[in-house]
């Protein structure tokens, strides 16, 4: 992806991730330390009890961690794999109208990024998201452990 534009991404995650984009997931906010994604609680992704269900808010969160590693990898102009290899998530409050997911961890990603091309070894991330109700309370968290590695060139 060329260009981290707002627009750009949303249209990532319709050609790329449809079932987020067609559970109402998109990108608000992209900068160099933080990631910021918004959904609101509809039909077509709620739950059978009238809130915003467990997977779309997962979906959202990893959006954000995702997003911004995806954008330091880009800009670090080398061929690095990445991988979510665990996942945690915490749910404090029924998730109705617009809830707002966020990751704040650009500095992170830098100091994993800078570690994994000096050293050529694969490093571990882990990234917390956020989900922020209309009335800033905390409807949910997660942490997403990212495996990054500097890909080898083929012979």
């Amino acid at each position: 992806m060329a260009k981290f534009t707002i627009k750009n991404l949303n249209l990532f995650l319709a050609f790329k991730l449809p079932s987020a984009y067609f559970s109402g997931i998109r990108v608000v906010a992209i900068s160099e330390q933080k990631a910021v994604a918004r959904v609101k609680h509809r039909w077509i992704n709620q739950n059978p009890f009238k809130s915003l269900y467990w997977a779309t808010q997962g979906m959202a969160a990893e959006l954000v961690t995702g997003l911004l590693l995806m954008k330091k990898v880009e800009e670090s102009n080398c061929n690095i794999s990445t991988l979510v290899v665990e996942q945690h998530g915490n749910f404090s409050k029924k998730a109705t109208g617009k809830i707002t997911f966020s990751c704040d961890e650009g500095a992170l990603i830098d100091k994993g990024l800078k570690t994994a091309i000096s050293s050529g070894e694969g490093q571990i991330i882990v990234l917390k998201a956020t989900g922020i109700d209309e009335e800033n309370e905390l409807v949910s968290n997660f942490e997403f452990t990212w495996s990054i590695k500097l890909k080898t060139p083929k012979l």
